[in-house]
């Protein structure tokens, strides 16, 4: 009879594949799907405002089929999408347009926000950029970019205050 041998090392490694694979796992789902929650919107809720010319206090806007998505683990994890029936030049006439926009990724499934997208048409000037509300946290911009047709989206982005240049 012979005995059979455990080799340790198999098992130790094993051991440490398997960790490390459940850790990425875990990381994925932190990052894409844990600390999103629906944003309610509507009046006393969050509500889509954009700050006029010569003004710093952001006003309302018609916004028709708000979705979006926010987390409290970060201030530039906002996201939204919706319908304005303002056209792009009542908006450039009487609200801020934002110079510099980067419209940031958002998780996949959140199907309606394409950062790709929105960033190429600001691009090409297909779409306006708009400040929203400044500093809404600090060192944070709310930025919305609107289409001809009257989509629009939100995001946070960081403003040269938390970027710490002028």
């Amino acid at each position: 009879m012979t005995a059979r041998r455990v080799n340790f090392g198999k098992i130790a490694a094993g051991g440490l594949v398997v960790t490390g694979l459940v850790a990425g796992a875990l990381m994925y789902w932190l990052q894409v799907y844990a600390f999103y929650q629906p944003v309610a919107f509507g009046p006393g809720e969050t509500e889509i405002r954009l700050t006029p010319i010569g003004s710093d206090q952001p006003e309302l806007i018609v916004a028709e089929n708000v979705e979006g998505i926010d987390a409290d683990s970060s201030p530039l994890r906002f996201r939204a999408c919706f319908t304005t029936p303002l056209s792009l030049a009542m908006l450039s006439e009487t609200y801020v347009i934002y110079e510099k926009p980067e419209p940031l990724n958002g998780p996949s499934w959140f199907g309606c926000y394409k950062a790709d997208e929105v960033g190429h048409a600001l691009e090409t000037g297909e779409a306006l950029a708009f400040l929203a509300e400044e500093n809404i946290n600090p060192g944070v911009d709310r930025v919305v970019a609107v289409f001809p047709d009257g989509r629009a989206f939100a995001w946070h982005q960081l403003n040269g205050e938390a970027e710490g240049t002028p």
